[in-house]
């Protein structure tokens, strides 16, 4: 097995293929989490977008990174429920214009996810602590910065971004909700892990799966 170099069209297929996989996998815990702090719909959600993705993405495959990443994003606008269709979809659609035509080498994938982040935060007026996707999204990027930084290849630095992205998700679980439909709940809302950054724990271990290590054929 050997890292990529390069990430380009192909390869984020593969990484939104993953994800898909693994939210229907969870598609039942990211709901009870939910029931728990919100309207039980999030698993059932993420589901049906990312199926809406991978069946877009097989009709008409994009050409090249920007075109498939602006293209997730629509999708997912137009087919989630709830706060995560637009949060999810401006994750993507601000990642499209960093990613380009072209191949992305590590460090140009990751300003592309830290665009990503921004568009995010911007989106939902979440800031870190505030019990939602950011949890998760926030730390994972901040890992991967460093691990390139570092000179660490893709796979190691994807690892070391999902590590960071499960430790932001589980960080999540005493915190009181300010942000969604959780904050309704006020104190209610501690003691339960948030499902946003749970499903965006999945979409960094996705990368690290689909992106991190390949045949080295």
């Amino acid at each position: 097995m050997a890292a990529l170099d390069v990430i380009d069209a192909a390869a984020l297929t593969r990484w939104l293929r993953t994800f898909a996989a693994s939210v229907a996998e969870q598609r039942d815990h990211l709901t009870e989490l939910d029931a728990a702090i919100g309207d039980a719909d999030h698993g059932a959600n993420m589901h049906r977008g990312m199926s809406a993705v991978v069946e877009a993405l097989t009709a008409t495959p994009a050409a090249d990174p920007a075109a498939l990443l602006k293209q997730t994003g629509m999708v997912l606008i137009r087919s989630v429920g709830g706060a995560s269709g637009p949060l999810y979809g401006t994750l993507f659609l601000r990642m499209a214009p960093v990613a380009g035509a072209g191949e992305l080498d590590p460090e140009t994938f990751a300003k592309a996810l830290r665009a990503g982040l921004d568009g995010v935060v911007a989106r939902g007026k979440a800031e870190p602590g505030d019990k939602t996707m950011v949890d998760a999204l926030g730390p994972a990027l901040d890992a991967l910065d460093a691990a390139l930084a570092d000179g660490e290849a893709l796979g190691p630095a994807l690892r070391a971004a999902s590590a960071a992205a499960d430790g932001g998700r589980d960080a999540t679980t005493p915190l009181v909700a300010r942000k969604g439909r959780a904050s309704y709940l006020g104190e209610r809302s501690a003691g339960h892990q948030d499902p946003g950054a749970t499903s965006t724990a999945l979409l960094v271990a996705a990368a690290a799966t689909a992106l991190g290590e390949q045949d080295a054929t």
